[in-house]
């Protein structure tokens, strides 16, 4: 697992955040993937290359007011929302996005909620999405789902 010294390995091109990343930026006991999800926000912002959809914004306002074990307050939830959150979504709601998440459920067999993530990755054209709760290494189109918390050997 990457050390919080280490950088996290990109491949060139647009990436996805998950929910999972962001929480995790946020949390203390989990210290070595804590520093690998914020450097994957980072370089989000910094890169504009990153991005995220409407639901992992749902998605983590509603965690991060209820179920971290220190629940962030109304003003710092808020204040995320505006520095982080909102110059990184750039995958809203539509019927055509439902359908491409229904798509994917009925070809790869992901809940539909996991699915509508694959779809709002796929909709804005990333190579990569990072995630700790699909399967690692699978390809679907140009795209390649990444846990950025496991280790992948340098290809020689």
């Amino acid at each position: 697992m990457p050390g919080p010294d280490s950088t996290v390995q990109m491949s060139p091109g647009r990436f996805f955040l998950d929910t999972n990343i962001l929480v995790y930026s946020f949390d203390e006991s989990a210290p070595l993937k804590r520093a690998v999800a914020q450097e994957l926000v980072e370089r989000a912002l910094t890169t504009r290359q990153g991005l995220v959809s409407y639901q992992v914004i749902q998605e983590f306002l509603d965690v991060a007011g209820t179920r971290f074990a220190e629940p962030l307050s109304f003003e710092h939830r808020h204040a995320y929302l505006d520095r982080v959150l909102a110059p990184l979504c750039e995958v809203f709601a539509s019927t055509g996005l439902f359908a491409r998440a229904l798509e994917v459920q009925e070809r790869y067999g992901y809940s539909f909620y996991d699915s509508l993530i694959v779809a709002g990755a796929l909709e804005a054209d990333c190579t990569v999405l990072y995630t700790e709760d699909l399967k690692a290494g699978q390809r679907i189109g140009v795209m390649e789902i990444v846990d950025p918390f496991v280790r992948r050997e340098a290809v020689a």
